[in-house]
């Protein structure tokens, strides 16, 4: 059992830019890159391990064959591999969308439903997200504003800043708007529908949309958007740990090393380390791996003691 790198699926959507590939020298496949799914299980774009006995197979093959030791107890709980992490480069505005519960997506889609969390990295001054409804709305009301174009002041514009954590629970409505690189940890979906798409036609014709089913699944309750982290910065021997978000799916910290981090991989979760600043050593034994910004590295479950060593920031996801 041993620490296993990750080669990242990368996605090419019309709105995404090119500060994967510029500040996280991430692999640049055409003129610009939307997403960079650095853990991930899910058929539409699998990661590739990239180091070891298990070099050039995917995650969920090396999983599925070494057993359920390598999730963690806390991976009992779901059918298939849980979360799927992301780095997301949005130069222009994404579509206004919303995602299902588990019960609906399950019923509709054979896949989860998603809840997710945004992690801002960094901004534009002035850029904002969409965030569910600025006051309750009927069923009636949302219909009417899709189809009369009058759907933007019904939603809450909220202005984002590096550093700041957005929680979004499966049915809220949302957006990620032009100008915004951030890193996203939700439930191993892809399942989105589309409310609004600024009236793009890429190709000569117009996404689709996916209304009725946004009406069934959209929470239409006001919301108070809060950007607000979890937990406060807490002082370790040789880094800083502060909890950004927690959830029965995911829970996302950050840690900044300045010399050394002493980590436990226990039985309960294995942990994802994405690096999202500086470089550092990851050792564990007679393995050692570089860990450089936009890397990513997938810490089995009963893997025991590892460290972190160098001047580096990473994101970490257990389940």
């Amino acid at each position: 059992m041993t620490p296993l790198k990750l080669r990242p699926a990368m996605k090419d959507y019309i709105w995404g830019g090119t500060r994967l590939s510029k500040d996280f020298d991430l692999p640049a496949e055409g003129d610009r890159q939307a997403e960079a799914w650095v853990l991930s299980c899910h058929p539409d774009g699998e990661n590739i391990i990239e180091n070891g006995i298990f070099k050039g197979r995917t995650l969920s093959d090396v999983l599925q064959h070494e057993g359920k030791t390598y999730l963690g107890t806390h991976c009992d709980a779901f059918e298939d591999f849980p979360v799927l992490f992301k780095l997301i480069d949005a130069k222009d505005n994404l579509s206004v969308q919303v995602h299902p519960d588990d019960a609906y997506a399950r019923a509709n889609e054979n896949q989860y439903g998603k809840t997710e969390a945004w992690y801002i990295l960094d901004c534009d001054e002035g850029a904002e997200i969409l965030f569910g409804f600025a006051k309750d709305v009927t069923k009636e009301e949302f219909s009417a504003a899709i189809r009369e174009n009058t759907l933007m002041p019904l939603v809450n514009h909220v202005k984002v800043k590096k550093g700041e954590l957005y929680f979004i629970p499966a049915g809220t409505l949302h957006a990620i708007c032009k100008g915004i690189l951030l890193a996203e940890i939700q439930q191993n979906s892809n399942v989105t529908y589309r409310i609004y798409d600024y009236g793009r036609t890429p190709g000569g014709k117009p996404r689709p949309l996916h209304i009725e089913k946004a009406l069934d699944v959209t929470n239409r309750s006001a919301i108070v958007p809060d950007g607000t982290p979890s937990g406060m910065p807490q002082n370790k021997e040789g880094y800083t740990e502060t909890l950004l978000t927690t959830c029965e799916r995911f829970t996302l910290r950050r840690l900044d090393v300045t010399e050394q981090a002493v980590l436990n991989v226990g039985s309960e979760s294995f942990l994802s380390l994405v690096a999202i600043d500086g470089n550092g050593v990851l050792m564990h034994g007679d393995n050692v791996l570089t860990l450089y910004k936009g890397e990513s590295i997938f810490l089995p479950a009963n893997l025991g003691e590892v460290q972190l060593l160098g001047s580096v920031s990473v994101l970490a996801a257990t389940v």
